[in-house]
């Protein structure tokens, strides 16, 4: 079997040494293994790959048995099995194309249990991957929530979903809501960036991947990319160009959610390439 061990706690002496004796102890094999320490809150975060023999209820008392003095807040997983997501999306598809595409060829290791929108522009595109999709009114977050329930959601994720969720929602979830935000935050917050942009002349434009929280794209980001540009570019070149940037920023940051691999420290993230 092989597991997913995530471990944040603040630093002390002694912990690494703890956490690989303990999976020693479950006659483990570590296959990957990164750690950090935050300069700034003394977190130390850790993420260790291994391969053990035993269950992975016998693997974690032993390691809760020899971690429990450092109060830390581990995490452990069998790899294998998928992360459940709730896509919600409202007209724009490119973000939503390549997350099921990325899927469809094993890229992309999550289970994509519905998809969620407040139009139907997008149902045949769901549909023609087995997915289910269900229309929503905008503000219908009693569905989202009934929909999280009864499908054990362990995370959304918003592929240009133009509504700004509530802050019981964010709440609820946080730390597992991932939102594509068409900008290089914190640069051209709220609506229509690509115009602010292009009226500022700026000559690199990018997208951001952040988690949701009640302040709007204000939550910690997760993964950014940026395209260089020219002055003669217009908006309409600038929705273009950041079109791809965007489906490439949100599929890696919801891969790296996936694998384990985000820290969240503050209003910051550590992120284990």
């Amino acid at each position: 079997m092989e597991l997913i061990l995530t471990l944040q706690c603040q630093d002390q002496p002694g912990i690494v040494n703890a956490i690989t004796s303990a999976i020693l102890e479950c006659s483990g094999n570590i296959i990957e293994n990164q750690q950090f320490t935050d300069p700034i809150t003394n977190d130390f975060v850790m993420r260790t790959k291994f391969e053990t023999s035993l269950d992975i209820d016998s693997s974690r008392k032993i390691i809760d048995k020899f971690g429990e003095k450092f109060k830390p807040s581990i995490n452990l997983r069998e790899s294998s099995k998928f992360k459940r997501a709730l896509i919600l999306v409202s007209k724009e598809s490119h973000c939503l194309r390549d997350l099921l595409y990325l899927k469809e060829i094993g890229e992309l290791p999550i289970e994509i249990s519905m998809v969620l929108s407040n139009h139907d522009d997008l149902a045949d595109l769901v549909q023609a991957h087995g997915i289910k999709f269900q229309k929503i009114d905008n503000k219908d977050e009693k569905k989202i929530a009934e929909v999280i329930e009864s499908s054990n959601i362990e995370f959304l994720i918003l592929a240009r979903f133009m509504q700004i969720l509530s802050p019981a929602l964010c709440s609820e979830m946080s730390g597992k809501i991932i939102n594509i935000h068409h900008s290089f935050l914190p640069g051209f917050k709220g609506a229509k960036p690509y115009h602010q942009a292009f009226e500022r002349g700026v000559k690199i434009i990018g997208a951001t991947a952040h988690f949701v929280t009640a302040d709007l794209d204000e939550g910690p980001i997760i993964e950014q990319d940026v395209s260089h540009v020219t002055h003669a570019a217009a908006p309409d070149e600038l929705i273009a160009i950041g079109r791809d940037i965007e489906r490439r920023v949100l599929s890696k940051a919801v891969k790296l959610f996936a694998e384990d691999r985000i820290f969240q420290v503050a209003n910051r993230t550590i992120v284990f390439q």
